[in-house]
């Protein structure tokens, strides 16, 4: 069984940093990507950033490019978020997830952690 579990959330000044670090663990195979998705209140859940597990190669949403930065450690099986230049609008609960080569969506999802930016 795959876990995904998300860590480093918390409340910050608008301008402010924080970094968002997501620990897997279990049997995983055929790992394609590992992503970071939020959804704030009222809203749906939206694509924050993604990274290539094998190539490393990372696809931001408009919304954060430039100001997050997802990264990979394979040895220690995490992947982070660098948040950067945090907005108001950056509040969420932020998931971590794992795609599997082949499927049409992301199977794997971590419980959440919550961002608060305060203006």
């Amino acid at each position: 069984q795959v876990q995904l579990v998300e860590s480093g959330g918390g409340l910050v000044q608008a301008g402010g940093s924080l970094r968002l670090s997501c620990a897997a663990s279990g049997l995983i195979f055929n790992r394609d990507a590992m992503g970071w998705f939020r959804q704030a209140p009222g809203k749906e859940r939206e694509f924050a950033a993604a990274i290539s597990w094998a190539s490393g190669v990372t696809n931001y949403a408009d919304s954060v490019k430039g100001r997050f930065t997802i990264s990979k450690d394979n040895a220690k099986n995490t992947v982070s978020l660098e948040m950067n230049s945090l907005k108001p609008e950056d509040t969420a609960v932020y998931y971590c997830a794992l795609h599997v080569r082949g499927a049409a969506r992301y199977d794997y999802w971590g419980q959440g952690t919550q961002v608060t930016v305060s203006s």
